[in-house]
């Protein structure tokens, strides 16, 4: 066993001296290259801590040694004998052809140039170059004002440290791409802190929206931190009827209700009439206004105003009353009945919306006084119906009659009286 120590020992040494006069026979002639030979290297990126595979190929070798030195020059690999004493160097492969080894547990101090090279007259050189990468830590994301007022500017920062090459950072508001300002810095162990601060005015269309940073990085993927906004807006104020439906007319209830929403919800509703006092009677109960036994007199615009600690909005309703509706008494015969039906096509008043007219009193006096010339005109045609049945007769009265000293003069005297006798008419109706 002892002797079999000493052997492998001898072995070591013998290949660090060889080793020695073969690079410093190459050191002067790198560059140039050795017709027939072909020595093949690749540079290696790795995450901090995971396993880097270093490869040196060669092609139509000659039975040339290969060997592979770190960015110090001490040698890894000659052929298949590892004369360095760091156990993360495992040998993948070797064969005359190539010389594959593998460096597990990353670190940074493992960057740097590794020299693939072939002992050939003159000696090659290839160079592989490991790229450490270190991935960024956590993003954070921090906004200036937890809560922002609509049509305010807010500032969002989202930082993050300790990676290598330093990050790049992206903004998402939803499903729009917005663009922030980038701050780079390197700490003192070659590692970077990279800063990115977006400035936005916001609207009460952003409430609830996701704002997204999203962190850029050769290392890692889907690297992101999110805020949701939270944006207060004044109210939005809308005023309903519940009754009536239709026209407001004398003599009616209206009943109004202010519906308001914001964030925080309006903290106060109020009613007032514009230009004027609300009716005495009028009730207001919260959100509601009742008007009783409405008149015209009460016409005019209604205002609801509703306030949070944004603001304060405001919707209108303009009333308008009309005439109450009234029944008109229709003349009959027993031949005839005329009935009239007008049709309602005037509608309520609205905020915004114009005032109807008022139905003109004439058309009603017009309607009532053709019925009553029509009842007129049917009197006088019944009247001259029954006209036509009239009848027509004669008398013969005995002239002389009356002087005559008795019955018998008289008829003497009357006889031949037809003649002179008058012709009288009666008429019946």
């Amino acid at each position: 066993m002892a002797n079999m120590g000493n052997g492998s020992l001898a072995t070591t040494l013998i290949l660090f001296m060889l080793s020695a006069a073969f690079l410093h026979k190459g050191a002067a002639q790198e560059d140039i290259a050795v017709q027939g030979q072909n020595l093949v290297t690749y540079n290696v990126s790795v995450v901090e801590g995971e396993v880097a595979t270093i490869s040196c190929r060669v092609k139509d070798n000659d039975d040339s040694v290969i060997q592979l030195l770190n960015p110090n020059r001490q040698t890894i690999y000659f052929r298949d004998v590892r004369p360095l004493k760091d156990s993360r160097f495992q040998l993948v492969n070797f064969s005359d052809n190539e010389l594959r080894v593998s460096l597990s547990n990353v670190s940074l101090s493992d960057e740097g140039r590794y020299v693939c090279q072939l002992y050939t007259d003159p000696p090659q050189e290839a160079y592989a170059d490991i790229t450490v990468l270190v991935p960024p830590g956590n993003p954070v994301i921090e906004s200036r004002e937890d809560v922002v007022s609509e049509g305010n500017e807010t500032e969002i920062t989202c930082t993050t440290a300790g990676s290598k090459p330093a990050s790049s950072i992206r903004w998402m508001k939803g499903e729009e791409e917005l663009q922030g300002e980038l701050t780079v810095e390197e700490t003192y162990d070659r590692m970077f802190t990279v800063t990115s601060r977006l400035t936005l005015t916001v609207s009460k269309e952003d409430d609830g929206v996701p704002v997204v940073c999203i962190v850029d990085h050769p290392a890692v993927k889907d690297f992101q931190a999110q805020k949701y906004l939270e944006v207060q807006y004044k109210p939005e104020v809308k005023i309903t009827v519940g009754f009536p439906v239709g026209l407001t007319r004398e003599g009616e209830n209206l009943e109004l209700t202010c519906k308001a929403t914001g964030k925080p919800e309006p903290q106060q509703i109020n009613w007032f009439k514009v230009d004027d006092d609300v009716p005495s009677h009028a009730v207001i109960t919260g959100a509601d206004l009742l008007i009783e036994n409405l008149n015209k007199s009460y016409n005019g615009t209604y205002r609801c105003v509703a306030s949070n600690s944004v603001g304060e909005s405001y919707d209108d309703y303009i009333l308008y009353v009309h005439d109450a509706l009234t029944t008109t008494p229709i003349p009959t015969t027993t031949t005839t009945t005329t009935t009239s039906t007008l049709p309602d096509t005037t509608q309520d008043s609205r905020a915004g919306e114009g005032v109807p007219g008022q139905m003109d009193h004439a058309v009603i006096g017009g309607v009532v006084a053709v019925v009553v010339f029509a009842m007129l005109c049917l009197l006088i045609i019944l009247g001259r119906y029954f006209a036509r049945h009239k009848g027509t007769y004669f008398t013969h009265e005995a002239k002389g009659a009356d002087d005559a000293a008795d019955a018998d003069t008289a008829i003497i005297n009357a006889e031949g009286g037809h003649n002179n006798s008058d012709e009288k008419k009666e008429y019946y109706i």
